[in-house]
């Protein structure tokens, strides 16, 4: 069982999360969550810890900057929008159970302390950025890590925050490329 509590933002969500996990999952119910559900999540926060695993859509993010404002220590998981659509539609609630899984376990803290161990000129060097098939690249890289899809920027403030080390990231580097 997950010792933490997932925090999804629906119903249909809910449902998913659970077929992937034994876990007890909660759901925001979309972006007007006030602050009597931000109290009870820092309370389950407190005691159990908690994971964020929203949407992969604009919603979604502002839902999970929202929350990772409010709480203190949250993990934070992520899927691509690749493996969240069915047709038109993007959400957890259409992710297959092993992603969805996945997700849940590579889910990642951010680092109390930011420490910049990479900048804009690793992403340079490594062809993340300014050449053509670097958002591909970027995307790749983010799927593995379990950081979320994002710009240039984002990813590059999710490689510092989430603690991701340059060994870690040449060695999936190495993998995707070479191996």
């Amino acid at each position: 069982m997950i010792r933490e509590i997932i925090v999804v933002e629906g119903k249909d969500d809910i449902s998913k999360v659970k077929a992937a996990l034994d876990c007890e999952v909660i759901a925001t119910g979309g972006f007007a969550f006030g602050k009597r559900f931000l109290n009870t999540l820092r309370q389950m926060e407190e005691r159990r810890g908690v994971i964020i695993l929203t949407d992969p859509d604009y919603m979604g993010n502002q839902i999970r900057k929202r929350l990772d404002d409010a709480l203190d220590h949250p993990k934070h998981a992520f899927l691509p929008q690749s493996k969240a659509r069915k047709k038109d539609n993007i959400g957890i609630e259409n992710a297959k159970i092993e992603d969805i899984r996945e997700a849940i376990l590579k889910a990642k803290p951010k680092k109390m302390d930011f420490v910049e161990e990479f900048t804009r000129a690793d992403l340079i060097r490594y062809d993340l950025t300014g050449k053509e098939g670097s958002t591909e690249r970027r995307n790749r890289l983010s799927d593995r890590l379990g950081i979320g899809h994002g710009n240039a920027k984002q990813f590059l403030n999710r490689l510092n925050h989430f603690g991701i080390t340059r060994e870690e990231l040449e060695k999936i580097l190495e993998e995707v490329y070479h191996g």
